[in-house]
């Protein structure tokens, strides 16, 4: 399947998830926290991007469901059906969130796929707790400031976008408020992450560190720098592909996800 322009995902959104019967939230840090855990195996956490929802990875958990682990899916603070505190928003404190909801299930260590604000929060909650931590697949972000494109909104962008804003309005407990959540997310993504090469070569679990041939956000060159730093991480483009690769052809992101993930087994 091929929505390289993002046409369905705009009309339709990402395919439901799966039906689950463990799903609830966990309160964390001022915040509640939405999660749901489908399958059974190893375990799996998926951590969206900006402004998105768990709901987004519809095409990548029945593909890890069927290949025998448990997937773990997570709205990230102040997104899709969480809530959030009058504090801002910080990926140190979405690691924290994460980790709340691996205490709440039990989950002694996970497996993480980030994607875009996700991969940032995962990499910080493998260095702040590398014991937790089985591997990270670290989609399209940048650890550094120096990391990003100066922003050029595309079709392709306003597409997504115009998703987001449909299920924030959908799933989020303040529907009306989804300019002001934009903002907030936006200083964060302008602010942070800041991690400096010495931080990032102490990092003590498996990476990938991956990201599409046609990236809108993320330098190529930040990537590369990023695989070279971090001890003994993979570097991997994913060829006709941008920063929604999961979207666009889930086929060759589930195919890349499944083949780090069996390295780590």
């Amino acid at each position: 399947m091929h929505d390289d322009e993002l046409l369905i995902f705009e009309k339709d959104g990402a395919p439901p998830l799966p039906a689950t019967g463990s799903e609830g939230f966990v309160t964390n840090d001022g915040a509640r926290i939405w999660f749901a855990v489908h399958g059974v195996g190893p375990a799996v956490i998926l951590l969206h991007g900006g402004l998105g929802n768990a709901g987004n990875w519809g095409y990548q958990v029945p593909a890890l469901v069927q290949s025998g682990r448990m997937v773990v899916v997570i709205d990230s603070r102040g997104h899709g059906r969480s809530t959030r505190d009058a504090g801002p928003f910080g990926y140190a404190r979405m690691a924290d969130d994460v980790l709340a909801v691996m205490d709440h299930l039990g989950l002694e260590k996970a497996s993480l796929v980030g994607w875009s604000d996700g991969a940032c929060t995962a990499l910080i909650l493998a260095d702040k707790h590398p014991q937790r931590v089985s591997g990270v697949f670290f989609f399209a972000c940048n650890m550094d400031p120096g990391g990003a494109l100066p922003f050029q909104s595309t079709p392709v962008i306003d597409r997504c976008f115009s998703r987001h804003r449909k299920d924030y309005q959908a799933l989020s407990a303040t529907p009306d408020d989804f300019e002001t959540f934009v903002a907030d997310v936006s200083r964060m993504m302008q602010t942070e992450p800041n991690y400096s090469a010495e931080q990032l070569a102490c990092i003590r679990v498996p990476v990938a560190v991956v990201i599409g041939e046609n990236d809108e956000f993320i330098r190529r060159d930040h990537a590369d720098y990023l695989a070279r730093t971090i001890p003994g991480a993979e570097r991997v483009v994913l060829p006709g592909v941008s920063h929604f690769a999961p979207l666009q052809r889930p086929e060759l992101f589930d195919q890349a996800v499944l083949g780090f993930l069996d390295r780590l087994d």
